[in-house]
């Protein structure tokens, strides 16, 4: 009877610790089942948007869509310019006289391969001043050169009349310097020249110019033949 009891608690020990073990077993298992089903899977990411273009051109703009085009800048740079040419001439300093070489009579200086010149010139001032003339001189053009002369002085006339009567055919009163000519007024008279020249030369000249310079102007009169 004892063994048998003993037996019977020895059994009941085996089927509860039996028991204690697939107990335990399936807690775990559904310990991991839980775990498992809680276990949310990864989200998929978001889909990216498309970026906003961005172009520098657009945003800072070009040369070509700021610009003006370029006929109009030729014409703005053009108006400038005609517009500046016009002012320049406007403003340039102008003589205040006009006149002209209305005769020229030459002589030959013998031996010399020089020629004497009287020259009549007249001119009128349409200034608003005075017209003061300071100097006088000539200039004479040939193909085998240039050459220039001071006036002579008006004492010399009568003596360069005796030496040579043609100059004094159509000869007037010598223009003077220190002359003085109102506004309005009109001058004429003779300047007496001489030039290192054969007559042929001078007759076949290129040009012959009278510079008048005044006391109190930046431009001289210039008269030429």
């Amino acid at each position: 009877m004892l063994v048998l009891s003993r037996s019977v608690r020895k059994g009941e020990c085996l089927l509860n610790e039996s028991s204690l073990w697939d107990f335990r077993q399936q807690s775990d298992y559904n310990h991991r089942r839980d775990m498992a089903d809680n276990i949310q899977p990864p989200s998929a990411p978001a889909p990216s948007r498309p970026g906003t273009p961005f172009e520098i051109g657009e945003e800072f703009g070009t040369a070509k869509k700021n610009l003006p085009p370029v006929k109009i800048v030729l014409i703005a740079v053009a108006g400038v310019a005609l517009i500046a040419l016009i002012a320049s001439l406007v403003q340039r300093p102008h003589s205040a006289t006009a006149g002209s070489i209305d005769d020229v009579v030459s002589v030959e200086i013998p031996d010399q391969n020089s020629i004497m010149v009287a020259i009549n010139v007249s001119f009128q001032n349409n200034g608003i001043k005075p017209y003061w003339i300071h100097t006088i001189k000539a200039d004479l053009d040939t193909t085998s050169g240039s050459f220039s002369d001071d006036a002579a002085s008006p004492a010399d006339f009568d003596r360069y009349f005796q030496a040579f009567p043609t100059l004094k055919q159509h000869a007037l009163a010598p223009l003077e310097r220190e002359a003085k000519i109102n506004p309005g007024g009109r001058i004429a008279g003779t300047v007496i020249v001489a030039f290192p020249v054969t007559p042929d030369a001078f007759a076949n000249r290129k040009s012959l110019k009278v510079t008048i310079q005044p006391y109190d102007q930046p431009v001289p009169l210039v008269l030429t033949k």
